[in-house]
């Protein structure tokens, strides 16, 4: 009982005197943890040939079934925010803390089981169930406690901690790059495609060795040259090697808990009253000071308010336009800009925009939370709503153009039209708990944050399910359309199999868009720049309703007041 009665509230409040400022290092510390979320796509590929290693076998998990893990995670993440908000509010941020550590640690190594027996639920059920709680409880626990601490600057103080959850990604993306190559093993080799018999039954690559025929996957010089770890062209045996994403797993899993551990017990909470010296709340003078409410209303209460609604859907529809981009995003820029311009975009470009993502993302949280202070939340959000659609709509004009033109100027477009759009994704986090703050008081703030970040589960399923499913309806369209274009004959001589045969080899992983392209007649158009142009309108149709809602966000009635 001891040690639990160390991690409750009462026993963390800070004594007199007490600097302020040695609370955000650990908020910060422990969004950094779980700020690795947003470094999941480094984990596509090695996740997406776990058994190929070199290319995807028949048997790996396909691309969407990878990503919904990254949509599992954000949905119990709101969830479990939701429920724990009003335990927060009982126990503290200390508990909470100590807790999330062993829910983001622990689900690390469960998930990492689930790779080394390839067993796909063990990986839904670690990272994405057990480490969506641990998001969840590490992801509200430092925010509200950095509110109390800084009434007179509550855009900024949630902006210093969940600066860390953007910058997360930033230092986990060259870490989860370092630690895979370290952990790499390569498959065995068997040979080049003309010194081995090759044979395709249901769709699969075989290669005859001695009496035995064993399953391979066959990679070109373009594609190995791509890779993580580079390989020769040549046909690989399936299951002979490791991508070190297993081992990736439980190292990382055994850092985070360390950390976030140490952070939990750093906490301490202010005393009941407490004001900074010589500040006064604001007067309400101007439009921006009459949104800050000086009441407070209960977390039970907020809910038969109009304005928590508004603000759900606000919340919900801003991460849903950014979300599944950042599942995705380093698998995006390589089909965008790695056919078009290969000499520029290869493995490790795609990797570097992964990090200057966080970069920017962690940058927009401090920038525009802060500058929330001055503007005020509701015209923060305008700014978000009204250039983001702009720069969504201009994502498929220069997916066009770099396709029409392979231009280094479209990579620089798209590069910083996305770079906005990551600072004002991360804005949007770190500027709704002082939104909240302002219309509900700061009272319970932790509990109606944990529960306004079910928008953010609604999202983390709306996002990425978008972008993929789209994205697997343009590839399907797109192979469908190479496959009416290629010699059928060259097709028999290339896949060992006729174009009758098509969807099974599709299915088996066999045919792919960039395989047709090696057979493709001269001039013939690539079609993968343009796989995520309706995801993007889509995303832009939803920042339209996302503005309505922010605009008739009002001060709450008096009679919800507690």
């Amino acid at each position: 009982m001891g040690l639990f009665q160390r991690l409750h509230k009462d026993h963390i409040v800070a004594p007199p005197g007490f600097n302020r400022w040695r609370v955000p290092p650990a908020s910060i510390a422990i969004h950094l943890c779980i700020g690795s979320v947003y470094a999941w796509s480094i984990f596509n590929p090695p996740l997406t040939k776990a058994l190929g290693v070199v290319g995807a076998a028949a048997g790996d998990w396909a691309l969407e079934d990878v990503t919904r893990i990254f949509s599992v995670a954000i949905v119990f993440l709101g969830l479990s925010a939701a429920v724990a908000g009003k335990w927060l509010e009982e126990v503290g941020p200390r508990m909470v803390g100590v807790v999330a550590a062993c829910l983001w640690g622990g689900g690390f190594a469960v998930g990492g089981l689930g790779i080394l027996t390839h067993q796909l639920w063990l990986l839904y059920l670690g990272y994405g169930v057990l480490g969506g709680c641990g998001l969840g409880l590490g992801y509200v626990s430092p925010v509200s406690t950095l509110i109390r601490w800084f009434p007179d600057r509550r855009g900024m103080a949630a902006g210093m901690a969940i600066m860390g959850f953007g910058g997360g990604a930033m230092i986990a993306a060259p870490m989860k790059e370092a630690l895979l190559k370290l952990f790499y093993r390569a498959p065995e080799r068997l040979g080049s495609v003309a010194e081995l018999e090759l044979v395709t039954q249901a769709g699969r690559r075989l290669a005859r060795v001695g009496e035995d025929l064993r399953e391979v996957v066959v990679i070109g010089a373009e594609e190995g040259a791509k890779l993580l770890v580079p390989a020769k062209a040549g046909v690989y045996e399936v299951g002979t090697g490791s991508s070190g994403a297993a081992e990736t797993f439980f190292a990382l899993g055994a850092v985070y808990f360390v950390v976030m551990l140490v952070a939990a017990f750093s906490f301490r909470v202010p005393a009941p009253n407490w004001k900074p010296d010589g500040w006064t709340p604001p007067d309400k003078s101007t439009a921006t000071a009459r949104m800050i409410t000086t009441h407070n209303v209960h977390i039970d209460q907020a809910h038969k308010t109009p304005q928590f609604y508004l603000l759900w859907i606000v919340l919900c529809f801003n991460v849903t336009a950014g979300i599944g981009v950042i599942g995705v995003a380093k698998t995006m820029m390589t089909e965008i800009f790695g056919t078009t311009l290969p000499t520029i975009v290869d493995g490790a470009f795609a990797a570097t925009y992964v990090t200057m993502i966080s970069v920017f993302n962690m940058a927009g949280r401090f920038m525009w939370a802060s500058a929330s202070d001055k503007i005020g939340r509701k015209n923060t959000y305008y700014v978000f709503f009204v250039v983001g659609i702009a720069l969504y709509l201009s994502i498929p004009w220069t997916a066009a153009q770099v396709s029409a033109s392979p231009e280094l100027v479209w990579l620089v477009v798209f590069y910083a039209a996305t770079m906005l759009i990551f600072t004002m994704y991360g804005g949007g986090f770190a500027t709704i708990p002082a939104y909240l703050a302002d219309i509900f008081g700061t009272k319970y703030v932790g509990g109606i944050h944990g529960r306004l970040l079910t928008a953010w589960s609604t999202a983390g399923v709306l996002g990425p399910l978008a972008i993929t499913s789209l994205r697997a309806r343009a590839v399907e369209h797109g192979i469908v359309e190479l496959a009416g274009k290629v010699d059928p004959a060259q097709f028999q001589r290339s896949f060992g199999a006729g174009l009758d045969q098509l969807p099974m080899l599709v299915e088996a992983k066999t045919v792919t868009l960039a395989k047709l392209m090696e057979i493709a007649p001269a001039g013939t158009r690539d079609p993968t720049a343009g796989l995520y142009d309706s995801t993007m309108l889509l995303m832009a149709g939803l920042l339209v309703l996302a503005l309505v809602a922010n605009a008739l966000v009002k001060p709450v009635d008096a009679k919800h007041h507690e």
